[in-house]
């Protein structure tokens, strides 16, 4: 979640040697460092549920699932993001590195502070990794899970899965994805009553 700017640019190799040493995660953008806030229990139980649900899927596969705190190289060192969840299944992606620089699904959790960015600005550079497949917002709010799949072309196909009985598809994995699962032990529905709740009070 980004939070705070800081006004001086640096280079890459500099922001990945101060990123080594810091202890709050910071993302870059062509010479900016933006701070990264921390994320509500919803958004991180979600996290965590997908995160086991891909580890499952995956395990007998030569692809590994990281989370949070594993960064996506992008463009050259152009770009540094520290996706919620993303897929490798490049022998390139060395174990030992701290950033994934051929990545094959991303995933993101919405927030309020955070989704016209996922949307916007940190899916324009997301394109530009040639063997990106799957791009995956995934709401905090409501049980949806937006697909972007990348087609012949470069061009992008969203498939939307909506309510807790829907199953998401993910087709560069050939996996689906029940939305029971990426949202288990989460009751939007209760939360949703009590802040219709909260707006109701004098």
């Amino acid at each position: 979640m980004i939070a705070i700017k800081f006004d001086d640019s640096i280079s890459p190799q500099d922001y990945l040697e101060q990123e080594r040493h810091r202890p709050i995660k910071h993302e870059y953008l062509d010479g900016e460092v933006y701070a990264m806030a921390g994320t509500t229990k919803g958004h991180n139980l979600i996290s965590l549920n997908l995160a086991i649900l891909l580890r499952t899927a995956l395990s007998r596969s030569r692809c590994q699932t990281f989370m949070a705190d594993v960064k996506v190289e992008i463009d050259h060192q152009k770009y540094y993001f520290y996706p919620d969840l993303v897929v490798t299944c490049d022998d390139d992606d060395e174990m030992n590195a701290d950033s994934i620089a051929y990545p094959k699904v991303i995933i993101e959790v919405l927030s309020a502070s955070t989704e016209s960015f996922d949307r916007g600005k940190k899916f324009q550079c997301y394109r530009t990794i040639p063997g990106l497949q799957d791009y995956i917002l995934v709401s905090s709010q409501t049980y949806l899970v937006e697909v972007f799949h990348r087609t012949q072309g470069d061009r992008w196909l969203l498939d939307t899965y909506q309510g807790i009985e829907a199953i998401a598809r993910i087709e560069s994995l050939n996996l689906d994805a029940p939305l029971a699962d990426i949202y288990a032990s989460l009751d939007l529905s209760r939360i949703a009553d009590e802040k219709r709740g909260d707006n109701l009070e004098i």
